[in-house]
């Protein structure tokens, strides 16, 4: 009880007294990514289902989509962006074996694989976190880089960005500068901006100090700008259980059963709240996900396709 009680008030210290440094470099937005994930011009997403073989179900999502090779050039430096904002439990984080998963596979191509995350507020400090949850330890099996952000108060740029709410967004050097950008968000419903997918994953890369002013007002707007600094490669997401109520750290769990991969954040987030909205659960969801804030700013900000405009694979999986 006392160390819990120990953590919370670090958390709220954290939550409340991180700042962002001065002097740090400006830059401008990174290079928006070619979806290359794309059929006649349509961005895809893939969807199967999982059964008894996870790595086989992550390989078939790929391939459907043409395969991770295609995506990685020998050497390249990949920032893998896991989702570990508190230390639950999946759904509410990565799950250790999917990450792992991923990694490796990576790791097959001949990447150089980095992992990248900074918590929540309250999680804070996120090395804490991260070994509470095992990724230290999936770091050190697989002999990848663990880069906890706040861990390196220097290795910060700060990007302008066009955003009706953001101006600006202060974002870890080691993803701006990667070569890929690879998301692995989990599937869930969140208490404030009403689901937590791809487009809120960047949260993770914004400097602590900022995030307080996400929740002054438009934080679902203001979660699409984020990504207006930098966007990820490939998402793969994972749906074999999702949260249908709460999150992000807590919530009734359902079992879709389901991995998805795509190019493009606003169409696999889509996806994914078509399979959460399945369950009629009592959560804050808008009957149509096209609807939603975030994906309304997305779409404003060219960060995703119109309505119809992508494509879904779906097969089941072994």
């Amino acid at each position: 009880m006392a160390v819990a009680m120990i953590e919370r008030v670090r958390g709220i210290y954290h939550f409340l007294a991180d700042r962002v440094p001065g002097g740090l470099p400006q830059a401008p937005p990174r290079p928006r990514p070619t979806n290359i994930w794309q059929s006649d011009g349509m961005p895809l997403v893939s969807k199967v289902t999982t059964g008894n073989g996870l790595k086989a179900a992550v390989v078939r999502s790929l391939d459907l989509l043409g395969g991770l090779q295609r995506m990685i050039n020998q050497g390249e430096t990949v920032m893998v962006k896991p989702n570990y904002n508190s230390p639950d439990p999946f759904p509410a984080s990565t799950d250790l074996e999917f990450l792992e998963v991923v990694i490796r596979l990576l790791q097959e191509c001949e990447a150089k694989v980095l992992v990248g995350e900074s918590s929540g507020g309250l999680w804070r400090p996120s090395r804490n976190t991260l070994a509470r949850a095992g990724v230290t330890d999936v770091a050190a099996r697989t002999g990848v880089d663990l880069i906890v952000f706040e861990d390196h108060p220097r290795d910060w740029v700060t990007v302008k960005v066009p955003g009706d709410h953001l101006q600006k967004v202060t974002v870890p050097l080691s993803a701006y500068e990667a070569g890929k950008i690879v998301y692995l968000p989990c599937m869930k419903t969140h208490r404030l901006a009403r689901f937590s997918l791809s487009l809120k994953l960047a949260m993770g890369l914004m400097h602590p100090g900022e995030r307080r002013g996400m929740h002054m007002g438009n934080l679902e707007s203001k979660i699409a700008e984020i990504n207006l600094a930098l966007q990820p490669d490939l998402i793969l997401m994972d749906g074999r259980k999702a949260f249908v109520t709460g999150g992000p750290d807590k919530g009734d769990v359902v079992e879709p059963g389901v991995i998805m991969a795509s190019g493009d954040m606003v169409a696999v987030d889509i996806e994914a709240l078509k399979v959460i909205l399945a369950y009629k659960a009592e959560n804050r969801l808008p009957s149509d996900p096209w609807e939603s804030s975030q994906i309304v700013s997305a779409l404003e900000h060219r960060l995703g396709p119109q309505a119809g405009e992508y494509r879904v694979i779906e097969e089941a999986g072994p």
